[in-house]
């Protein structure tokens, strides 16, 4: 059989056996694996026990390996020729509160027609991230089923943290960095473009976090009294947040610029061709003026530029009613979006070095860093990220969109500091899924044409050359 017949012999399994793999979709979402509620400790193991017999059951070495927190589901199929590839999933899912704005008991999928002709499945889980890990469990499924085996070789990694911050991640991978290692990760936790348009994210911003508190008397003053004379620590702390942007949206602080570098034109003249509407970007959210650096659209601002955002101050009397105090604490939380180039650590250093810089004499600063990840790029001539984008152009019918995003996954990170590998974030998910809130859901579409994408990335994969046997 050649190997274009041997791939349809495959889809047309999938296809065939799609109601199975949707009904074990079902008993997977069904395990109320709630990560941060210690209740559900034991649902969480009862999803990685799930999880390992499946894969078990498929030919994997698969084993669930305990942790400081729940358990890790490790598991290897590696006697195929070719690359090597590692996924990563994650099969626990947040809480369900507010419990009485689910339309249905979350923790028993249904089937619910949509408006647009698709249908949705429901549930806590159901696309963040059990539906998205499954389309490349049941694309390994129907390879197996046809051919015996897989076409490249495969390891899984699940973990059952990562809505609680993946605590015990970082030092599994230390452990286990040697067996995990392999030619490229795939991760299958992000979005496509549109529900038409598949989309294989390539950028990711990194993330400094920054939390200060400036001190100014040695006790909260009456107003009256001390005003004028003494420092009010609200107004110091406004002083400094008010010097971090220039007025055409630029970040001021010294050397935060250096490493950056513009959009290569072939990137930018693909976002150019996506289907965007800047104006209903922000007017969804009721505004109408970008606030980046100008010269930038709004795509360029939201991916591929670093940024700058106040998350919240506090300081003073905020009780009901009024207090004419002037505080002698006042904090505020700021966080620094990175791209490619930037030194996260450096970033955090030059951002303590300008508050200094802007503190009166008689004052003191303290700081609370919360996390420093650096921004991630995947090469745009690896073979990996060809094959996979022709794949799913091949699936969908049209051209896969190469896309950014504004947030950071510091696990990708982790993976690249870690085991040196690059990440292919594949995923089928749309902005609309509402995860992480009542009524989650995932597009049967997504499922159905995530397993069949999965099944022609592994062909694709099958055809690179070069990668040595691990």
């Amino acid at each position: 059989m050649s190997q274009t017949d041997t791939l349809q012999a495959v889809l047309d399994h999938a296809d065939a056996h799609m109601e199975d793999s949707l009904a074990r979709l079902f008993d997977l979402v069904r395990i109320p694996s709630v990560s941060t509620v210690p209740a559900h400790a034991g649902d969480c193991r009862a999803a990685a026990d799930w999880l390992a017999g499946q894969l078990a059951g498929l030919g994997f070495d698969a084993s669930v390996r305990p942790t400081g927190g729940h358990p890790m589901v490790v598991a290897h199929q590696t006697d195929a020729p070719g690359p090597h590839v590692l996924f990563y999933g994650h099969y626990d899912v947040q809480p369900v509160d507010p419990l009485e704005l689910w339309d249905s008991d979350p923790f028993e999928p249904v089937l619910r027609p949509a408006p647009d002709g698709d249908t949705h499945i429901v549930g806590r889980g159901a696309s963040d991230d059990k539906g998205q890990l499954l389309t490349f469990v049941e694309a390994c499924r129907a390879w197996v089923a046809v051919t015996g085996s897989l076409p490249i070789k495969v390891s899984m990694l699940f973990e059952g943290e990562e809505e609680a911050g993946s605590a015990s991640l970082g030092p599994f991978l230390e452990e286990t960095a040697e067996e995990l290692r392999a030619d490229i990760m795939m991760v299958c936790d992000t979005d496509m473009w549109d529900r038409h348009t598949p989309a294989i994210t390539t950028m990711l911003r990194g993330l400094v976090g920054e939390e200060f508190t400036i001190t100014t008397a040695d006790r909260d003053l009456h107003s009256g009294m001390f005003g004028n004379a003494a420092r009010n620590a609200l107004q110091v702390v406004a002083n400094v947040l008010s010097t971090l942007r220039s007025a055409d949206g630029g970040v001021t602080l010294p050397g935060f610029y250096d490493g950056v570098e513009d959009l290569a034109p072939e990137i930018l003249a693909q976002w150019r061709r996506l289907p965007f509407d800047q104006v209903a970007f922000l007017s969804d959210v009721g505004l109408s003026i970008p606030a980046g650096e100008a010269g930038y659209s709004i795509m360029e601002q939201v991916w591929a530029r670093p940024s700058c955002e106040i998350h919240g101050v506090t300081g003073g009397y905020t009780d009901p009613g009024f207090k004419t105090v002037i505080p002698a604490r006042a904090t505020a939380k700021v966080s620094f979006r990175l791209v490619a180039g930037q030194d996260p650590l450096r970033i955090r250093e030059a951002f303590r070095a300008h508050v200094r810089a802007h503190l009166p004499a008689d004052c003191s600063v303290s700081f609370t860093p919360h996390g420093a990840s650096p921004a991630l790029s995947l090469p745009l001539d690896s073979p990996y990220l060809t094959a996979t984008r022709g794949a799913l152009s091949r699936e969908w019918g049209t051209e896969t969109a190469l896309a950014g995003t504004g947030g950071s996954i510091p696990i990708v990170g982790e993976f690249k500091r870690l085991l040196g590998m690059d990440t292919l974030l594949v995923g089928f998910a749309r902005f609309d899924n509402r995860i992480h809130s009542p009524n989650e859901k995932y597009d049967l579409s997504s499922f159905t044409g995530g397993v069949r994408s999965f099944i022609r990335v592994l062909a694709a994969l099958s055809e690179i050359d070069g990668p040595a046997a691990r």
